[in-house]
């Protein structure tokens, strides 16, 4: 699977970066709902809401070991990942999926091999009408995030990097 790391650990030994925010730490609103709690990985993002057409259509796609992050915009209206699209995730590679918005079918993700991040759960499905951008430079939490940067979670939080690195404990 992947190097053991902790976010601890990487904020402590990256404290410059983190002043100068080439490191950054989610705000503590995230959940975990997959069978992995601890993920890494360079990022994708989506931005979406209430539609998770286009974030069915990157799972559809080679991971790559990658973290797909979704900007929901926090909504508690709509679910954006379920059961079928978490199992997807992991049969196509996907280290994680972290999502500013809902889950449902927690049942079903929680058996899954992958890591999953939401605020809540919903049971309301979502729309499918394609609506949002892909790859796009989205804010979760006012926490500004990139593709191509990389992200790291663990049961103590999730940090955003700007470079890839060293995991050395």
């Amino acid at each position: 699977m992947h190097a053991l790391f902790s976010t601890c650990d990487l904020c402590d030994a990256h404290r410059e970066a983190l002043h100068s925010n080439d490191l950054r730490v989610l705000p503590p609103v995230f959940r975990s709902f997959g069978k992995i709690s601890r993920f890494r990985g360079q990022i994708a993002t989506i931005q979406c809401r209430d539609d998770n057409a286009l974030l069915r259509a990157s799972l559809e796609t080679a991971g790559m070991a990658r973290v797909l992050v979704v900007d929901g915009a926090a909504s508690m209206k709509r679910a954006l990942l379920g059961g079928n699209l978490a199992a997807l995730a992991a049969k196509n590679g996907w280290a994680g999926v972290v999502i500013n918005g809902c889950v449902r079918d927690v049942h079903e993700i929680q058996q899954v091999p992958v890591g999953v991040l939401a605020l809540a759960t919903m049971p309301a499905p979502p729309d499918k009408h394609g609506q949002g951008m892909v790859d796009a430079v989205v804010n979760i939490q006012d926490v500004i995030v990139r593709p191509g940067e990389w992200l790291y979670a663990d049961e103590d939080g999730v940090v955003v990097s700007r470079e890839q690195l060293g995991l050395a404990l």
